[in-house]
């Protein structure tokens, strides 16, 4: 019954809340982009403080997660570190799913913060354009991010990585920061219901660039699901 009612609160705070941003962002874009990156800094703050505060949801990081030039491939399991990575970084580059920029007022404001669209099944012309999306971010000097199993996985599973990661590793020749994330303990994908707990980040060790391709796979797979091994609650 508590996860029910705090299920709910999240839902009736953060949705309504959310589109308040995005009508903000809506606002600034066209007179100074760069505040739409603003207000999704304070997005993603409003969202960790609704999974605090309404879902009893706390965050640990286990080990330091260094900023700088690096290429982050972070394990995905839920909505929550698809949000949370405007907490952990500051204006990252997210590579998100395609079908995201289709939402009305969303995927405008998706697009003009600069996200990365990712198509899926989209052959030699969507990875180009990841990896021009992906270089623009690196000259930014904005972190970049990606969830390279391509979607959310349930807690304890460990599919193989998608082959962008493998191109992008050989194309930007960046150190990698591989990250464990075990949100789906809390935040079971495709459920309504959030539970109480605490989400831990684990930073592993980085991966210097210029392995060749299964070193380097081989080394991000493992860490990013070092967490893999903790039983649901």
């Amino acid at each position: 019954m508590i996860t029910a009612l705090r299920s709910v609160a999240f839902a009736l705070a953060f949705y309504p809340g959310s589109l308040m941003f995005v009508l903000a962002a809506l606002a600034v874009s066209g007179i100074a982009p760069i505040r739409v990156q603003h207000i999704a800094t304070r997005w993603g703050r409003f969202h960790r403080w609704c999974a605090h505060w309404l879902l009893g949801q706390r965050v640990r990081i286990d080990g330091d997660i260094p900023q700088g030039p690096y290429l982050y491939i972070v394990k995905h399991e839920s909505m929550f570190e698809t949000i949370d990575m405007l907490c952990l970084f500051d204006r990252p580059v997210v590579a998100a799913k395609r079908e995201l920029f289709d939402i009305p007022l969303w995927g405008g404001i998706a697009e003009r913060y600069g996200l990365l669209p990712v198509e899926r099944g989209g052959g030699a012309s969507a990875m180009r354009a990841l990896r021009a999306g992906a270089r623009a971010a690196h000259a930014q000097g904005r972190a970049l991010c990606i969830f390279p199993e391509g979607t959310r996985v349930p807690h304890g599973e460990a599919p193989p990585l998608r082959s962008g990661f493998a191109g992008l590793y050989a194309l930007l020749k960046l150190p990698v920061v591989p990250i464990a994330i075990d949100s789906g303990r809390v935040s079971p994908r495709g459920s309504f219901f959030k539970r109480s707990g605490i989400i831990t980040y684990k930073a592993g060790e980085i991966v210097p660039a210029g392995l060749d391709r299964d070193e380097a796979e081989r080394r991000v797979h493992a860490a990013i699901n070092a967490l893999n091994s903790l039983p649901n609650i």
